[in-house]
């Protein structure tokens, strides 16, 4: 619900502040005095286009400012989730209009530009009147609200999980085709790639093992005298080191008989020969397998120099041609089974068509029983609103391909064009003159009748209708009082749904208002301006007689006002 509005140097306003309530909020006031300036200010809120000649004369800029309740929107919620704008039950949103040209627009402090304004107050206000914020005039709305009135909500969040799963399997096919064209015009490189990498046929790492090798076969030579070397050393010449350390451990052996103090060296005199013994077999080892075959040393050369010719033209490393490898063996699997694939995507994605339709079938039943019903209703509340020849009627209509388009959901053999919302297109179509042949809602007549066509049809889906705030503007034009009696008890039973805000010139409607504002029109300092202000119990009275005798006030208008409004 609108909490509050504050709107300023906007037109014939120069400031003011109005807290509107729950229920029927009613504002009256003399022709010219400023109402419809103040639902021009709403619907700037609601991200219609104004120009600067609104701007106060004098002033720099006009601001209208509106803060909403929005404790229980999970639709705002969403909204302003998905664009990173942070929520609270309060919603606040601003237009500024500038005469430097900037036109700036804040929701909850954020700046936003127009188009969001727009989207959040169609989640906000339904505004009636001689306004295009209407969303029963807008064709693409009438599936929701007939939706809403059959409380089908979960039967179209379980088809439209599987609608989104055939769109899944239709965007694979799409890639899988374009994948395949892209193959056809890749084989022949693929295939030759793929057979200059197998003629080499590299293992992983192989580059890096092969370099460790060369560089030990590359100096096999050296290798083989400095072991040799080590060898005789160690062992086999005369007065090798072994030899050497077998004297000093016997002489050990020895001086430990006579003092056992010579333990400790004679152990590590020991593990000194083990030791050595094993450097030893080690050394002999190594040697044995130096090779010094240079047919084996050009043939690692050769290999070496093949896979770095791989790496040079196919990614740099070892790593990036066996990936390549790989990746052009699964395309041309791919490629060579592509038929195959294709068959089974397309009997996955028949059988959720058949899914898909069933369920859209069921939803489409639904909605044209309940049809039958909200005509039936709207037309005997167009007769009680003065509409005595109404006619009105739900058109769900639905498209058959010729072909089996996959895109399609299939019902009982047949091809349904469908999107998320199911098969059926929902028109409402509406006559409101004997004679005349019903046509689309939005090119009825404009002004009161098109208010009163709005007020049946609300009437009728008040409980499925989620939008918490219905503006109507003009309600009342041509009208007698009768009809207007029970337009006010329209509105009024319409409000236990929904906060109302309605502009009226009949007193028995604004006797059934919830709260009552009054704009005047009066001249400061040679300025002419408009105010508004909630009336009390005594002036709201008051105000409703003069809407009955004009501005001579009797006690008999001050009775037959209070009769109006159910007092005593």
């Amino acid at each position: 619900m609108l909490r509050s509005l504050y709107i300023k140097d906007y037109a014939l306003i120069e400031k003011i502040f109005i807290e509107f309530d729950k229920g029927l909020n009613i504002i009256t006031g003399e022709t010219g005095a400023g109402k419809s300036i103040i639902i021009d200010a709403m619907s700037l809120l609601l991200g219609e286009r104004a120009t600067q000649e609104v701007i106060r004369k004098g002033a720099d800029k006009s601001v209208v400012e509106g803060i909403f309740d929005v404790s229980k929107n999970k639709k705002v919620e969403n909204l302003l989730h998905q664009n990173e704008i942070d929520f609270s039950n309060d919603l606040i949103v601003r237009r500024e209009l500038s005469l430097k040209g900037s036109n700036r627009c804040f929701v909850n402090d954020s700046p936003v530009n127009l188009n969001f304004v727009k989207e959040i107050g169609n989640l906000l206000v339904d505004l009636h009147g001689q306004h295009e914020h209407q969303s029963l005039l807008r064709s693409e709305t009438h599936i929701e609200f007939l939706d809403e009135f059959c409380d089908i909500d979960n039967d179209i969040k379980i088809y439209q999980t599987e609608f989104k799963s055939l769109n899944i399997f239709l965007k694979e096919l799409n890639d899988y085709n374009e994948k395949e064209k892209a193959l056809k015009g890749k084989e022949d490189l693929f295939r030759f790639q793929l057979n200059e990498i197998l003629a080499v046929n590299p293992n992983p790492n192989e580059d890096e093992e092969i370099t460790s090798q060369l560089k030990i076969l590359e100096n096999s030579e050296r290798l083989l005298e400095l072991t040799n070397k080590v060898f005789d050393d160690l062992y086999d010449k005369e007065n090798s080191t072994y030899d050497t350390l077998t004297k000093v451990k016997s002489s050990l052996t020895e001086l430990n008989k006579i003092d056992t103090s010579f333990s400790e060296a004679l152990d590590e005199a020991t593990t000194a020969q083990q030791l050595l013994s094993d450097i030893t077999q080690f050394v002999r080892d190594y040697k044995s397998k130096i090779d010094l075959d240079p047919e084996n040393l050009e043939s690692l050369r050769e290999r070496l120099a093949s896979i770095n010719l791989l790496k040079k033209k196919f990614g740099g490393t070892l790593k990036s041609v066996l990936e390549l490898k790989e990746k052009i063996e699964a395309e041309l699997i791919i490629s060579e089974n592509f038929e195959e694939y294709l068959k089974s995507l397309i009997v996955k994605i028949n059988a959720q068509q058949k899914v898909c339709g069933e369920l859209a079938a069921k939803i489409s039943i639904r909605r044209n029983e309940q049809s039958k019903t909200i005509s039936k209703n709207i037309v005997s509340t167009l007769k009680t609103l003065g509409i005595e020849n109404g006619k009105f009627e739900v058109r769900i209509e639905q498209s058959l391909s010729e072909k089996n388009d996959l895109s399609c959901v299939i019902i009982n053999n047949k091809f349904y064009v469908a999107d998320e919302k199911g098969i059926d297109k929902v028109g409402f179509f509406i006559s409101t003159n004997v004679g005349e042949d019903l046509k689309p809602l939005a090119k009825v007549a404009s002004g009161g009748e098109v208010s009163r066509i709005m007020l049946a049809l609300k009437s009728i889906l008040a409980k499925g209708d989620k939008l918490p705030l219905l503006i109507f503007d003009e309600i009342d034009s041509g009208i007698s009082g009768r009809i207007a009696q029970k337009v006010g008890q329209e509105l009024k039973s319409l409000s236990t749904f929904h906060q109302i805000i309605a502009i009226t010139h009949l007193p028995q409607i604004a006797g059934l208002s919830d709260s009552h504002f009054s704009v005047v029109k009066s001249e400061t300092n040679e300025r002419v301006q408009s105010s508004i202000r909630k009336l009390n119990y005594d002036e709201k009275v008051r105000e409703v007689a003069k809407l009955l005798s004009g501005e001579n006030v009797t006690e008999t208008s001050l009775n037959s006002a209070k009769e109006l409004m159910n007092k005593e």
